[in-house]
Formats: C-alpha cells, structure tokens, sequence
C-alpha cells in the first residue's frame, strides 16, 4: 500500500535522505561518503535493478531521452555542489540548490504547456522565500564563488526531476524505477572518479567509512531518490521537488534540538517555519 501513496513515498524518501546525510556528518571529508554510497548502491542493488530495467521498462524513445537527460544532470549536479561546497558551507548552498521547484514551474509551463493554480504557484514560492531565509542565516564562506555553482545545482535538479516525471511513465515497478535510477548513478559514479583523480590524484578516497555506514549509504541513497521518482507517478514533479525539502525542515530541527547547534537559531528556526508553512499549503492544495 505505501508504495501507491505519493505521499508516504516522500515521507519515506526524506527519512532515509536526512538519515545518510547526518552519517555524512560523522564522516571524515577525505573520505568521500558520497563515493562510497554510490559503490555501494551500484553493488548491492544496482544488478538486480538494472536487469528489471531492461528486462521490464516500455523503452520508448521518450525513456531513453530521459535516461540520459537524468544521467548528465544528475552528474552535472553532485560536481556543482561539490565546488559549491569548497567555497561556502552546505547550510548556504544547500537550500539555494534546492531552489529547484520554481525553475520546475517555469521548464513546465516553456516545454509543457502545464498550468498551475495562482495558489500553488503562491504556495511553492512561499516554501523556496523559506529556503532563502535559511541559507542567509550562514554568513561563512565565499559566496561570490560559490553561487554560480550553487545555481547550475539547482539548474541540473530541476532538469533531472523534469525528465524523471517523464521517465516513470514507461517504468512500471519499483524494481525499474531503481534502475532508472542506477544507469544515472553509474554515470555520476565515473564522473566522479575521475573529478577525484583530477583533485587528489588518486583512484580511490584518502580514506573509508566504516563498513556499516558504508551499506546504510548504499541501500538509502539510491533507495531514496527511487521513491520520489515513483512519487512523480502521481504528482507533478514541482510538488514532490518542493515536499521532499521537508527534509532539509527536519535537518534544521534536529540540528538545534539535538545536536545544540544554536548559531543563528532564530533565523534558521524561522526559515523552516515558512518553509513548512508552503509545504502545508501546497499540501492542502493537492
């Protein structure tokens, strides 16, 4: 049953982001927790969902266009915050990439022809102004460089979710929506081994995440975007984009309450208000 409710899938999906991201936090940065996820996910789930992509998947030429659509934003996406990241904190340029549900908006109504409702487009708008607020409650880093990193981030995210919606038209089960999203990890995988090469000059991380953190990333990372991908079966792209930074609200929350985080609490705890107050407009709205 949950896995025909759009609702409970981003619920889901969220869990799962905010819980392998807060591992990352515990993670030495030579180690590249992303890389390591990324194996992971390609080892443990990406034959058995791969072989139900081929085996299973309407490929149509939409579907191929969107596999790679997906594939290079979503490469394109993980180098962008990458350098983004070297030149400001992730609480400034996270939720400006997450900016995406507007750009959605607009790629929908220039290559779709959809329309929305003044409220949700009032609603959405509400929930990024939220993000906006969060990310000028950090005040470190360099954002003169960071920025246009951070906008070609939020760019690749609304052009991967666009063709994601596309996508799961012709992926009939979960099994292949995971697929789907695979073939893109892979590619975004070899990309970014050959980024690390370029940096460290080295084939593998300076280091390695325990073994356990090193599974829990694979089966959450591309688990967790397979959710929102099936999501989009039953939502228009900008919402599920726009529910899903219910995540970063949750991050912002555990931050101050359990992790003691008070630098600019007001501001944050704010911001996550707003954000909240949109995604429960849009909500109502659905």
């Amino acid at each position: 049953m949950m896995l025909n409710n759009a609702y409970l899938l981003i619920g889901a999906s969220v869990l799962m982001h905010v819980a392998w991201n807060l591992m990352a936090r515990h993670v030495d940065s030579r180690a590249n927790y992303l890389w390591w996820g990324l194996l992971a996910h390609l080892t443990i789930l990406g034959p058995y969902a791969v072989w139900h992509l081929l085996q299973n998947a309407n490929w149509q030429p939409p579907l191929v266009t969107a596999l790679f659509s997906t594939s290079v934003a979503n490469t394109l996406y993980f180098i962008a915050l990458r350098r983004a990241y070297h030149y400001a904190p992730v609480a400034l340029v996270y939720p400006l990439a997450r900016s995406s549900p507007i750009l959605i908006l607009l790629w929908s109504w220039l290559f779709f022809s959809q329309l929305i409702s003044i409220w949700e487009l009032v609603a959405i708008s509400i929930s990024v102004i939220g993000l906006w607020i969060l990310a000028a409650s950090s005040r470190h880093g360099d954002t003169r460089h960071a920025l246009p990193w951070t906008i070609l981030a939020a760019l690749s995210t609304s052009v991967y979710s666009l063709s994601d919606k596309v996508a799961v038209e012709y992926l009939p089960g979960f099994a292949e929506q995971l697929g789907f999203i695979s073939i893109g990890y892979a590619t975004s995988f070899l990309e970014l081994t050959l980024v690390q090469r370029v940096e460290t000059n080295r084939w593998l991380p300076q280091t390695r995440p325990s073994i356990a953190y090193i599974l829990i990333g694979g089966l959450f990372i591309g688990t967790a975007y397979a959710l929102v991908v099936r999501a989009m079966g039953q939502l228009p792209a900008a919402h599920v984009v726009s529910f899903t930074n219910g995540g970063i609200v949750l991050a912002v929350l555990l931050s101050i309450l359990a992790f003691g985080e008070r630098e600019h609490w007001r501001q944050r705890l704010v911001g996550a208000l707003v954000v909240s107050g949109g995604l429960v407009l849009l909500g109502w709205l659905s």
